[in-house]
């Protein structure tokens, strides 16, 4: 990237272990001497009807949460918006149900498991559900999923010159699979960019520069263990006044810079 992306957060939105939203972690984003690690809950997404609520999975139900949150804060018309959605799990629950299926002699998928084993499936259950026809993006890298989702997030709001929800989760394995993928706990993070107005962004790409720890020994920890948390350094940042410059993880070569300004 020869350049800088500039973009503007309108609004944020956070669900994950002792952040049960944004208004009560960002002072404890602030001050994490504060914050206690508990196990994420997850709230009912009212925006789902009830029976899309008891089909939906665990990432989708999170991630529905979160961007409803954002869109409120930010005063936008949800169906106005482009989103990007980026998981490194997607929906692992049903991925693990898949597998036991496809493992036994009848071989059968629940046509509810196979609509729900897409990797965009929070994406169509948020646009279904907000009758949104704007463009959508869904994606996945591994660790660096919530840098690959913010980096495309950015270029597209500064591209089309419109606000784009950024939305990334993540939800942990059963076993077998978590021995050897352990995500620690539910994380989701929205955020509304926007291509004037809002707390200033600049994104670059920073080569192979190390990734910002957090400071506080439990916030790294959580950082290190859900690939959506990730984010951490970054909210902090947006969670405090001054000015901050940071580095995200990203894959091979392809860590993004970001700069905060000053509120």
């Amino acid at each position: 990237m020869s350049a800088a992306l500039s973009v503007g957060v309108q609004s944020l939105a956070l669900l994950g272990p002792g952040l049960p939203d944004w208004a009560t972690a960002a002072p404890l984003l602030r001050a994490p001497s504060a914050w206690q690690r508990v196990p994420t809950v997850v709230p009912a997404p009212q925006l789902l009807p009830a029976t899309e609520r008891r089909r939906a999975g665990l990432v989708v139900k999170a991630s529905v949460v979160v961007a409803d949150a954002a869109g409120a804060a930010a005063g936008i018309a949800p169906a106005t918006m482009a989103t990007v959605f980026t998981s490194s799990t997607g929906d692992p629950a049903n991925c693990h149900a898949m597998c036991e299926a496809l493992a036994a002699p009848e071989r059968l998928v629940s046509p509810t498991r196979f609509t729900n084993s897409v990797h965009n499936v929070a994406a169509g259950y948020w646009h279904i559900a907000t009758h949104a026809m704007t463009a959508s993006t869904s994606l996945g890298a591994f660790d660096a999923s919530f840098a690959a989702g913010l980096l495309e997030a950015a270029a597209q709001c500064a591209y089309t010159q419109a606000p784009v929800l950024l939305v990334a989760c993540d939800v942990p394995y059963p076993e077998p699979l978590h021995a050897v993928r352990p995500v620690a706990d539910v994380m989701a993070v929205a955020m509304v960019l926007t291509p004037r107005g809002g707390r200033r962004l600049r994104l670059s790409l920073a080569g192979d520069a190390a990734p910002t720890p957090c400071a506080d020994a439990g916030l790294e920890a959580l950082r290190l263990q859900i690939p959506a948390a990730r984010a951490l350094p970054l909210l902090q940042a947006l969670a405090g006044h001054a000015a901050a410059s940071l580095v995200i993880e990203g894959l091979t070569m392809q860590a993004l810079a970001v700069t905060v300004d000053a509120a």
